[in-house]
Order: structure tokens, then C-alpha cells, then sequence
């Protein structure tokens, strides 16, 4: 039997996914695609202690990295942060004199936020388009050479009912597999 390296690793994190109505249904979605594999970082690490050289070999084997999460005061959860810190360090992934270990690969955020497409506008509740509050990962793929692809945001996720979530995650699940990128409901 031959083992296909998958194309896209999705890194999941989030708090408690056994208690998340949208990103346990969004990481449900993705089972069994081809070309997709989902790491959930809390539960490779209930300690906390993340496994630098494996999580390098998982990010390296793949062309596309899809950090998956709710947002959390404007930004990805703190262990999401911890990953980041810890395994795209100089040397590495950047400061080489040449291309990091990312360099060619693609990164993209899927994510979710309990306000409305219109609260994030500068108008909105929110005082931000939530595109300025991606740009911190914007600048890290940037910085180590990677391409930033267009974020999956699931805007409004309170109201959503349970037909609309399922939509969504398959919009998403199709996203992932053919590389489009579709309008999620505000």
C-alpha cells in the first residue's frame, strides 16, 4: 500500500472543540477528503508542550498550511500564538540568508467570530475591517516567504442555524479540496 502525503495541513486549535457547535462542524467537514489532513493542536499537546521537530516535519511534507480557529479578542487562541513562537523560529523558517522552510508554501486562515460581516467594518461595532485584524498573519507569511491565500471568515456564527452551518462546512471542506474560495454568510 502506497501512503499519499497529504497536499493541506489544517492546524486546528481551539480551546475545547468537544464544546465548539462551528469549528468541531468545520474539522468534521474535512474528514475523509483527499489531500487533507487536520492536525488538532490541543489534543497532540493536552500539556501544552508542543513537539517542535514533528510539527516542522508536518509543515515541511505539506504545500499548504490552514490555521483553523475561533477568534479570540481580535487574534487566534494563545496556544495557536505558543505554535507559532515556538516552531517558526530563526534559523528555520526565516533569517537563513536564503529561503526559510516555508518559502513556496501557502497559508491561509479559516476562522470564526460571533459578530456580523458589518460589525467588522470601520463603521461597524467593531471599529475594523477584519482584514486589518488578519494583517499580523499576513506579515508572518510574508515574512517567511510564504503566499497568503484568501481567509475562509465565518462571520455571525450565533445566529447561523444548524442547515446554514452544514453548508458553510461544506463550503469550506470544498474550499480546501479545490482551492476556491467561497462567500460565507455574514
Amino acid at each position: 500500500m502506497t501512503y499519499e502525503k497529504p497536499k493541506t495541513l489544517i492546524l486546528l486549535d481551539h480551546p475545547d472543540i468537544s464544546q465548539s457547535r462551528v469549528n468541531r462542524a468545520l474539522a468534521a467537514a474535512l474528514e475523509g477528503a483527499p489531500d487533507l489532513a487536520v492536525r488538532d493542536l490541543r489534543r497532540l499537546y493536552p500539556d501544552g508542550r508542543i513537539d517542535v521537530a514533528a510539527e516542522r516535519a508536518a509543515v515541511e511534507a505539506v504545500e499548504n498550511i490552514v490555521l483553523q480557529y475561533p477568534t479570540h479578542w481580535y487574534a487566534p487562541p494563545a496556544f495557536l500564538k505558543t505554535w507559532l513562537d515556538e516552531v517558526l523560529i530563526r534559523g528555520w523558517a526565516y533569517g537563513t540568508g536564503g529561503p526559510g522552510a516555508l518559502a513556496g508554501k501557502t497559508l491561509r486562515v479559516a476562522t470564526s467570530t460571533g459578530g456580523t460581516t458589518e460589525a467588522y467594518s470601520p463603521s461597524g461595532f467593531h471599529g475594523w475591517d477584519y482584514s486589518d485584524i488578519l494583517i499580523p498573519l499576513q506579515a508572518t507569511a510574508r515574512r517567511l516567504g510564504m503566499q497568503w491565500l484568501s481567509p475562509f471568515i465565518l462571520h455571525g456564527v450565533r445566529d447561523l442555524t444548524d442547515e446554514q452551518l452544514h453548508g458553510q462546512a461544506q463550503d469550506y471542506r470544498t474550499m480546501l479540496v479545490s482551492g476556491s474560495v467561497p462567500d460565507p454568510v455574514s
